[in-house]
Order: structure tokens, then C-alpha cells, then sequence
């Protein structure tokens, strides 16, 4: 089970919460930089087409690899130790971000930054678990940790515009840095300490053989775009399926694995677990696109771009919020909310050549609402699937497939663009929604 270190002194969950939210909204801030910015930083880089690519998808490399070690590691060695170090390791690879002098700087940095952000969400959100335990004082907390993603997403694309405008492309990162450094300290006197009372070692063959395949499919789809029988491509995609394979093999064959085959007979880890995975390929890989599709065929400048991202993000951050009201399951909220989200990426089809902002703004808070539903079922979903002292596994488990989805969601996304436009793209994003609720419905009724 889980343990409060501290838990002799009385813990202030009005503060701890805040503390603990600052985390994913950092996290998202920084993340959805790029995605404004990608025009101006490609070129201040000197970035080609697959260079951009890595631009904005380097964050979601890093974030899928170490999720599942950092979550382990919360749990065994104290998770507010993890989130501070991983705040610490955040501002420093912020800064290299900053100072970059060429694509592959800035990618190595983004990757870091993935690293730490796996850190800070693993952890605070284990906290979480071990803090708020009574059921209604749960859905309030994850209501409001998740509602941060959506808020992270509008507040980070209008603080990108504004701060490109004022100090050029790097200019959102010299506040991230600050900003992390500030969690870090604070940390420490906000936080108690919690961590399990049975430790698990270190899956090290789990993390080379997942964060390889990750990296190789990642590789595979970018450069798939130059062309699907390209021999490199071929070689990086049949690399990720051996490594997925041997993934596989170590967790079903080790004593401690990083992650427990049983809970795949669990109808709600399933559902929590795909569900991460749709959500990435359908959801946030589509929007993390659409910036750059919008800016580069010039239908819309970065300020108007942000105020698209703006309208989206709002509509999450204010549905995830008022969830708790819903008198749903976790299931049958995802269910709901891909639902949601499907109809909304249909709405988005037909403004590629007459872009009207009458059309977008109802298509964007649809498409918004289905997310912000999103966020905070699958935040109470990775706690409530898992045994309680493994809080730590259960998120890690679950952003690893949401950012596994997005890591390879972001390239597919492109090729479909390239393929079938933009408005086939959505109509097949919104599809993968619609379906995978279906078949949440059905294991929904299994658990």
C-alpha cells in the first residue's frame, strides 16, 4: 500500500493540490510551444520538412520512453523526491532548448524535457492517489489535475504569440525554466512524501526494449513520408516490432516487471490503457498538427493560430472542471467523450479553402469539450484500475500510451495530411474516436 512519509504533520490539500496541478500545466505549457512556433523556429534552426517534424514531436519521445521507469521509481523511492528532481532536470533542459544553435540540439533538449515531464506527471499524480482517498475528494482532484491539460494547451499558445512577438521564438522557454525552478523549490515544503511499502527493482531490459521501440517507430513514420518502401523505413518499423515483441516477453517472463501482465484481465486497465493510446493517435495528434497545417498553407497568421488553439483549449479546461458534476463512471465518461471529440474533428473538415470563423469556433469547443472529458476520466481511470500502492505504475502505464499514441500519432497525421488533406486527416481521426468508444462501451460493461 502507499505510505505518507509525512504523515504525522497534517497535510494542507488546498495547497498540496495547486502544487501538484502547476505540474501537468507546466508540462503542457511547454509542450504545446512548438506547436504555435514551428514556422519560426524551423527557421531560425534551419529545419527541413522532417526536421519540423522532430521539432514538435521530440517532447512526446521522451515523454513515452521513461513514463513507466519514473513511475516505478516514484513509487519505490519517494515521489515528491522524483517530482522535484524531475523539475530541476526540466528547467535545465528548458534552457538548452533556448540556446539551441540547430535542430538537433533543440530535439536532443525537447527529449529531455520529455524525461523530466515523465517525471513530474508520474509523480504528482501518485501523490494524488496516496493524498486524496476518500472518493468525492478524488473526483475533485483529478477533475482539476486534469482540467490543467486543456488550460496548459490555450494559456501556452497565447503566451508562445505574445512572448515570440516580445523576445523572438525562444522566448516562452526563459519563463519555463523560471517556472520550474520555482516548483522545485516549493516542492519540498508543500508536498508530503509518500512512496509504497513494497519496492520493486528496476526494469532496466523493460526500459531499453520499450524506449527503443518507441524511438524506431517514432523514426520510421517521420521519415515514412519521404516514401513507404524507402529500405531504411522497412528496417525501423520491423526494428519496433521486435522490440515491442521483446517488451512483451520481459514483462511476461520477469518476476517484478515494470508492467504487470495481470492487469490486462482487468476490463478497466484495458480501458484506461487503449483509451490513452486513442486519445493520442486521435485526438492530441490531430490538434498538435493542425497549427502547423494552418500556418504553413497561410490560412492563418501565429496570432490567429493561437486564438485557435485558444478556443479549443478553453472549452477542455472548462468541461474537465465541471465533470465531477456528471453522474457518469470514469468508462462511460471516456466513452463520451471520444464520442465528443470524433463529432467535433468532423465539424473541423471544410476550412482548408474557406476559413471562416463562424464555421471554426463551434467546431473548436465541440472538439475541445470531447478532450477536456477526455483528461479527467482517464486521470481517475490510471488510479482506480491499479491496486493502491502502485498509483505511480497506473499513470505511468497510462501517459505512456496516451504519448506512445501521440509520438506516432503526430507523423501519421502528417502522411495523411500529404495524402488525403487535411479534411481526410479528420475524418479519420474522428472515425478511430467513434470506433474505440464503441468498444469502450462494450468492455465498460465487463468491469
Amino acid at each position: 500500500m502507499a505510505t505518507l512519509a509525512a504523515a504525522k504533520a497534517p497535510v494542507r490539500t488546498g495547497a498540496v493540490l495547486a502544487l501538484l496541478c502547476a505540474a501537468p500545466l507546466l508540462v503542457i505549457l511547454n509542450y504545446s510551444t512548438p506547436l504555435i512556433l514551428a514556422p519560426q523556429t524551423t527557421a531560425h534552426l534551419h529545419a527541413g520538412p522532417t526536421g519540423q517534424t522532430w521539432i514538435i514531436n521530440a517532447i512526446s519521445l521522451g515523454l513515452a520512453v521513461p513514463l513507466l521507469t519514473s513511475g516505478n521509481l516514484a513509487d519505490n523511492h519517494g515521489r515528491r523526491k522524483v517530482l522535484t528532481a524531475g523539475a530541476w532536470t526540466f528547467a535545465a533542459a528548458v534552457l538548452l532548448a533556448a540556446l539551441a544553435p540547430n535542430t538537433a540540439v533543440f530535439a536532443a533538449a525537447r527529449v529531455v524535457q520529455g524525461a523530466a515531464s515523465a517525471a513530474l506527471l508520474t509523480s504528482s499524480l501518485g501523490i494524488i492517489g496516496a493524498v486524496f482517498t476518500a472518493p468525492e475528494d478524488r473526483r475533485r482532484a483529478t477533475a482539476a489535475y486534469g482540467a490543467m491539460m486543456g488550460l496548459g494547451v490555450g494559456a501556452g499558445a497565447v503566451i508562445a504569440a505574445l512572448l515570440d512577438a516580445a523576445l523572438g521564438w525562444n522566448g516562452p522557454y526563459w519563463l519555463y525554466a523560471a517556472a520550474a525552478a520555482a516548483l522545485a523549490l516549493a516542492a519540498p515544503a508543500v508536498l508530503p512524501e509518500s512512496r509504497t511499502e513494497r519496492p520493486r527493482r528496476a526494469a532496466l531490459a523493460g526500459t531499453l526494449t520499450l524506449g527503443l521501440g518507441v524511438a524506431a517507430l517514432m523514426s520510421g513514420l517521420t521519415l515514412g513520408r519521404q516514401g513507404w518502401s524507402d529500405p531504411a523505413v522497412l528496417a525501423l518499423l520491423a526494428a519496433a516490432a521486435l522490440c515491442f515483441a521483446l517488451f512483451v516477453a520481459v514483462q511476461l517472463r520477469g518476476r517484478e516487471p515494470m508492467l504487470d501482465p495481470a492487469l490486462f484481465t482487468r476490463p478497466a486497465f484495458l480501458v484506461a490503457t487503449l483509451g490513452a493510446l486513442v486519445t493520442g493517435v486521435s485526438v492530441i495528434s490531430m490538434m498538435s498538427y493542425l497549427p502547423t497545417v494552418y500556418q504553413s498553407d497561410a490560412i492563418l497568421g501565429p496570432a490567429e493560430t493561437a486564438a485557435v488553439v485558444a478556443v479549443w483549449s478553453t472549452a477542455a479546461f472548462a468541461v474537465s472542471l465541471q465533470v465531477k458534476r456528471f453522474n457518469l463512471t470514469p468508462g462511460g465518461l471516456l466513452v463520451l467523450a471520444l464520442l465528443v471529440a470524433g463529432a467535433g474533428s468532423a465539424l473541423l473538415t471544410g476550412m482548408a479553402d474557406d476559413w471562416s470563423w463562424w464555421h471554426a469556433v463551434p467546431a473548436l469547443l465541440v472538439a475541445g469539450a470531447g478532450y477536456g472529458a477526455a483528461n479527467p476520466a482517464l486521470t481517475r481511470l490510471s488510479i482506480d484500475s491499479v491496486p493502491a500502492d502502485r498509483g505511480g505504475m497506473g499513470s505511468g502505464v497510462n501517459n505512456t500510451m496516451r504519448y506512445i499514441g501521440t509520438a506516432a500519432g503526430i507523423p501519421i497525421v502528417a502522411a495523411l495530411v500529404d495524402a488525403a488533406g487535411i479534411d481526410g486527416a479528420l475524418w479519420i481521426c474522428g472515425a478511430l474516436a467513434a470506433l474505440a468508444a464503441f468498444g469502450f462501451a462494450l468492455l465498460n460493461r465487463r468491469a
